[in-house]
């Protein structure tokens, strides 16, 4: 009698093949299955979900995670999940995990994180995926807490017989280990950045600009995203990418004839 077939998780995310994050993610998912991995050659945060359709795109295998198949792509982290389907596993994975981000994806972030843009594209394929994002911007950040949680969350998608189109968004806290008090299952918050450009002049008096912003949450709920991780929790919220308000449909459809 024949085993189980290995399970195929595809690995990528939005900060590049050669980051910390990722790196952190394959050792937390390796034991679960064959992993595969195709990311960007470079850094990719805030593309959401572009594609690549004006110029050639270039996949390249690297040898950088030990007995790991990996590729390098040159556009963005949209391109890397349809090229792994496409040219890599000829088919999809049974699973798609991608990050973990360095820095926060919840609330307002997830419309712009290529993070979850990687795992959006999966879900719209079938595959059950899931974006995880670390609260810690450095490079030198400690992953040891969110391999717990992704080894955890992955293990347990699965073991589930989910929908087909099942998207995640996982944050996890800058807490320690003693101090954390597991995944908790949240809406997204009402919460997003207040935008300015802080406006300089090159060289050559040139005007130019960054991007700058204060977070602003607006939502004073204790199930959302932003309050669980203010607790020491790591959020989970179950994502659509139905964007259809179904609220209004219903309300236009007594009032527009």
């Amino acid at each position: 009698m024949k085993g189980k077939a290995e399970k195929i998780i595809l690995v990528t995310n939005d900060d590049g093949v050669t980051a910390p994050g990722i790196k952190a993610l394959i050792e937390a998912v390796r034991p679960l299955g064959k992993v595969v991995v195709v990311a960007p050659d470079s850094p990719q945060s805030g593309k959401g979900h572009a594609i690549t359709i004006g110029v050639p795109l270039r996949l390249d295998p690297v040898d950088i995670f030990e007995g790991i198949e990996a590729w390098q792509c040159s556009g963005t982290p949209v391109d890397c999940v349809k090229l792994a389907r496409d040219k890599i596993l000829h088919g999809l994975p049974d699973l798609c995990v991608s990050g973990i981000n360095h820095g926060a994806n919840h609330s307002i972030n997830v419309i712009y994180s290529g993070t979850m843009s990687a795992a959006m594209e999966a879900a719209i394929e079938g595959v059950p995926s899931v974006g995880f994002s670390y609260l810690d911007y450095s490079f030198e950040a400690d992953f040891s807490l969110c391999k717990e949680v992704a080894h955890s969350v992955a293990k347990q998608m699965l073991e589930t017989n989910l929908p087909g189109g099942t998207l995640f968004n996982v944050n996890v806290p800058i807490v320690a280990a003693a101090d954390f008090k597991g995944v908790k299952v949240c809406r997204q918050a009402d919460a997003k950045y207040v935008e300015t450009f802080d406006e300089r002049r090159d060289p050559r008096g040139k005007k130019y600009y960054w991007l700058t912003g204060e977070f602003t949450n607006r939502d004073n709920g204790d199930d959302t995203d932003v309050w669980a991780l203010a607790n020491n929790y790591a959020s989970l919220v179950p994502v659509q990418f139905d964007l259809t308000d179904y609220k209004m449909k219903k309300e236009l459809e007594k009032i527009w004839k």
